[in-house]
């Protein structure tokens, strides 16, 4: 038996597609997109059981970059050899969630490429306040995250000067998705993490993107049609 059985790729992107629909807009303190019910819970089970162990990196600098060789993004080799990365990919490679994205977004999406990042933050992770660059075409996160103190773990949000204003509610199967602009901060705070804070990043990225081994099809853009 085949455990847990994975929704197809036709099913996870109908459900995806729903979720953005009618995610509500926000515009303070830039525009932002908040979504939830994003996957189908089968799908979540699939990412959460992956055996992919979370880097022990101890107390990290609030930075990502830092430790590029120990992050783990949805690659060839990874759907290759995890029938739930493949199906995620497959689904969000597709024209209809394309056209989606370009669509809310107002963006262009024909010719970029899709990636995603699978997160898992052990106690010491930190993000400091940052911009997303803007070779992504739009950042989305979504919180996967689980326990008891799940609640606090959100994403921090901070106005133009950086001051900080709010933090994502976190909850399960939610996120939040904006176009990387000047004004766009956000991080992650230093606070206890007992457990594993998990996360996706997904984004579409523009064709000048340098690392190639991020991306889930480094030799198939996104099409709208």
């Amino acid at each position: 038996m085949t455990y847990p059985k994975i929704p197809s790729a036709s099913e996870i992107s109908s459900q995806f597609c729903a979720s953005i629909g009618a995610a509500q807009r926000k515009e303070t303190p830039y525009r932002h997109w908040l979504f939830k019910e994003i996957f189908p819970e089968p799908l979540c089970t699939g990412i959460l059981t992956l055996p992919i162990a979370p880097p022990a990196l101890g107390r990290t600098d609030g930075t990502r970059n830092s430790y590029n060789d120990q992050r783990s993004f949805i690659t060839p080799t990874l759907r290759e050899k995890f029938p739930t990365c493949a199906v995620l990919a497959e689904a969000l490679q597709t024209p209809d969630v394309a056209r989606l994205m370009a669509k809310t977004c107002a963006i262009a999406v024909d010719g970029s490429y899709l990636r995603i990042e699978y997160i898992q933050d052990l106690d010491g992770a930190w993000l400091e306040p940052h911009h997303d660059i803007p070779e992504k075409l739009f950042s989305m996160v979504i919180y996967l995250f689980i326990g008891p103190d799940a609640k606090d773990w959100g994403t921090d949000i901070y106005d133009s000067d950086k001051r900080w204003v709010g933090q994502s509610a976190g909850d399960f199967n939610s996120g939040v998705i904006f176009v990387p602009g000047e004004n766009t901060w956000h991080g992650f705070e230093p606070r206890s993490i007992i457990g594993v804070r998990r996360l996706m990043e997904i984004n579409y990225v523009a064709p000048n993107w340098r690392d190639r081994a991020q991306l889930c099809f480094p030799d198939q853009p996104i099409r709208t049609g």
